[in-house]
């Protein structure tokens, strides 16, 4: 497969989940429309990086190496724009099955978001680095960033989340899991990649890609909307939503 095939096929993925997303998404609760805004935005937003990317908008060449000569490597610096507003939204979505009942401390998803981006950043800066010493520095610091955003879902988060009912507590557990899970795999795919080593070769480092980011955001989209559709159901049927229920449906009622 080339490099092409994948571009256009992450366009094309992106587009069908996001176009699924919002069809299958609801919005009785203001909670529930937000998840669905949030979980749709995410595709849309990754989907035109690839449509950029594909169309040669997206990239930009750069020496293959210090010693490489006139050899060149496409450098996707649209996957990093890309990044930088879906995984903070991805995170707020997170943060708001954590915290179902009530965002308790906005702070900490300001931590996380905040951490997130400063790993993104120096992500940027480690793709954009010729120098070893200075590239591999970029990088350290923003797998420590990375850590911190761990940190922020499985400590921090956690911790609010344990003060949720039963359900709320293991859809929480269970994106948690796999959100982090399918995040873990990008450093290392950067790492052997044009952008690092340049082992994996173009085409299979974006075919890796393209396929990490269809699970983070197409596969648990579908599911965190599929999930907070079940909890606002449980909600409603308890009375526990009837307060944060759209003006017009309640008004209808």
């Amino acid at each position: 497969m080339t490099p092409q095939f994948w571009l256009w096929l992450g366009f094309a993925g992106m587009s069908a989940g996001a176009a699924l997303i919002l069809f299958i998404g609801k919005s009785r609760t203001r909670a529930e429309e937000t998840d669905t805004i949030i979980h749709g935005l995410v595709p849309i937003i990754a989907a035109c990086s690839y449509l950029a990317m594909a169309a040669g908008q997206g990239s930009i060449a750069l020496p293959a190496g210090p010693d490489a000569g006139t050899a060149t490597r496409a450098f996707y610096f649209a996957r990093y724009i890309d990044w930088s507003f879906t995984t903070p939204l991805l995170l707020l979505g997170l943060a708001n099955t954590a915290m179902h009942s009530g965002m308790r401390r906005p702070a900490i998803v300001w931590g996380m978001i905040g951490s997130d981006l400063i790993m993104i950043v120096t992500a940027f800066v480690f793709g954009l680095s010729q120098v070893a010493w200075l590239k591999w520095t970029w990088f350290a610091i923003s797998c420590g960033a990375f850590l911190a955003v761990y940190y922020g879902i499985f400590v921090q988060l956690r911790q609010e989340n344990a003060r949720e009912r039963d359900d709320v507590r293991a859809a929480f557990l269970r994106n948690a899991v796999f959100l982090s899970v399918v995040w873990l795999a990008y450093p290392v795919v950067l790492l052997f990649g044009d952008d690092g080593l340049g082992l994996l070769g173009p085409a299979l480092g974006l075919g890796i890609i393209a396929g990490l980011d269809l699970t983070a955001k197409v596969a648990y989209g579908l599911m965190a909307t599929v999930q907070t559709a079940k909890r606002v159901d449980r909600d409603l049927v308890e009375g526990i939503g009837a307060s944060s229920r759209r003006p017009h449906l309640a008004a209808a009622e």
